[in-house]
């Protein structure tokens, strides 16, 4: 009938082809699946406009989506809808969250919960992520990391000269830097040319690991995978009984579709997929789907953020300076001995990004770029449930989210501000992403116990039988690192004991 679209359907639906969706596409297509991964944003082109830094600036590749903040106002999410999501534009540092991650810390600020799995449960998943990525690192390098079944599987990326004199000063202060895990196409006959265009931009040559590159297309040449792309996922219907998902109502190209299956997994990112949950609701699940414990939504978490950028007096010719990170401070502080977090290297800022620098002409930029490096701070983000995700009456996500944890965020902050001072970085600019949703995760956490916990350790639904969340959702806690390989390791995990 005209305007109607034709019924998809798959033993296995996953909904989001990010780190968590692509990953376990990939993992039940080798294992022979029928999986249709669905997506509701297209491929992204390959154009001159990805290393572009105005284009960057302007938004080009960012979501049209606005939500609600906690007022009601209106705000840009920054999110991108594209086959890979949000992964393809970042920076490729894939660390193993501490084995202290998953025991309960106290922090500062308060407690972040243990985790229902240990380190060692998810090591070796941790170890075939970094495989599926192709991640170097310097084994031993960084005195926090977890014990390791093997090597990274490349060497380190090795520093830029500038990079390097950084590493030594901060070395000669008594620190010790470290090598950070990285993934990229890098080495005799890779792809990767070390441009200064990398951390927050997709990459032109296909030489970053994404979920893109590293996930999803493998998945799809196993022929075992469709990818759907295009395609919003509205809503999940169940049976009478409420206990299986029997279709997503979907809109394709401007037109509703129906998509059915046998087992049905949420990966939309932390945000959306607990929208989506909420936005499912019937008589069975009156407060959204798998929402019987009231947790859906809830407990939201981002990371506190801090961009610096320090300024020397000498001129660089440094293009790729993401090499180097310093977790002195990640779990003690030498003022009471609490968690601090992570500090690392991060991509180039290019001085037409005016919002990353002081406000000042072109020309004063300019000068500032070229005699600077540039770092993030980041500081765990305790779970609160009052932090949380729902919807608007009109159907909107609104985002409610409150800092905290910052007294010892902003501690962390003084102490990389001086340590690059000692370093020969005598001006620095500080720059709080007190609003991005970079990191998110949270809103459907899995737990042992169904009134506290939506998802069981396998990221099973408790309320529903066919029902998954495999995205940075399922976190209790946020740790202080990069999640993208934490989430693609716990998708591996769930595609191998999971049933699926």
């Amino acid at each position: 009938m005209k305007g109607e679209q034709a019924e998809q359907s798959a033993d296995v639906v996953i909904i989001g082809s990010g780190p968590g969706g692509g990953t376990l596409a990939r993992a039940l297509g080798e294992k022979g699946v029928d999986v249709l991964l669905v997506e509701q944003g297209d491929v992204l082109p390959r154009e001159p406009e990805n290393w572009s830094p105005g284009a960057i600036a302007a938004g080009r590749y960012v979501s049209s989506d606005r939500w609600l903040d906690a007022d009601g106002a209106e705000i840009n999410p920054g999110v991108h809808d594209w086959v890979g999501g949000n992964s393809k534009f970042w920076g490729a540092c894939l660390p193993r969250f501490r084995a202290e991650d998953f025991g309960e810390l106290e922090h500062r600020g308060g407690r972040s919960p243990a985790w229902p799995i240990a380190y060692s449960d998810l090591e070796p998943y941790y170890a075939l992520a970094e495989q599926q990525f192709g991640v170097h690192g310097e084994t031993g390098s960084d005195a926090t990391d977890g014990a390791r079944s093997g090597p990274f599987p490349h060497d380190e990326v090795p520093d830029e000269p500038a990079i390097s004199q950084l590493r030594q000063r901060l070395r000669a202060q008594g620190l010790s830097p470290f090598s950070l895990p990285l993934g990229l196409d890098l080495g005799l006959g890779g792809r990767c040319v070390r441009c200064q265009t990398c951390d927050g931009f997709p990459c032109r040559v296909d030489a970053k690991a994404d979920a893109d590159v590293s996930m999803v297309r493998p998945a799809v040449a196993t022929g075992n995978v469709r990818l759907l792309t295009r395609t919003r996922a509205q809503r999940l219907t169940t049976d009478a009984a409420g206990r299986t998902v029997v279709c997503v109502e979907a809109v394709r190209d401007g037109l509703p579709l129906q998509i059915t299956g046998h087992t049905f997994v949420v990966s939309c990112g932390a945000v959306r997929s607990a929208a989506l949950l909420l936005a499912s609701a019937n008589a069975q699940h009156p407060n959204g789907l798998a929402n019987s414990s009231g947790q859906v939504g809830r407990n939201y978490m981002a990371h506190n953020i801090t961009e610096l950028i320090a300024v020397g007096a000498r001129a660089s010719t440094t293009m790729f300076q993401k090499t180097l990170g310093v977790n002195d401070f990640y779990l003690t502080s030498p003022s009471d001995g609490r968690p601090l977090g992570n500090i690392q290297m991060m991509g180039k800022v290019h001085p037409e990004m005016a919002g990353r620098l002081p406000r000042a002409p072109l020309g004063l930029r300019r000068f500032l770029t070229a005699r600077s490096v540039e770092m993030v701070v980041l500081s765990e983000d305790l779970p609160d449930p009052e932090n949380r995700v729902e919807l608007s009456p009109d159907g909107r996500i609104r985002l409610h989210w409150k800092p905290d944890n910052l007294a010892a965020h902003q501690e962390l902050v003084g102490r990389a501000r001086h340590m690059l001072r000692k370093a020969g970085y005598p001006l620095t600019f500080a720059r709080p992403q007190h609003r991005s949703t970079s990191h998110q995760c949270g809103t459907v956490r899995f737990g042992t116990d169904p009134a506290t916990a939506v998802l069981d350790p396998l990221c099973r639904a408790f309320d529903v039988d066919n029902l998954l969340v495999v995205d940075a959702s399922f976190m209790p806690s946020s740790a202080a690192l990069n999640p993208g390989l934490t989430i693609a390791a716990q998708a591996l995990r769930v595609a191998d004991l999971a049933g699926l």
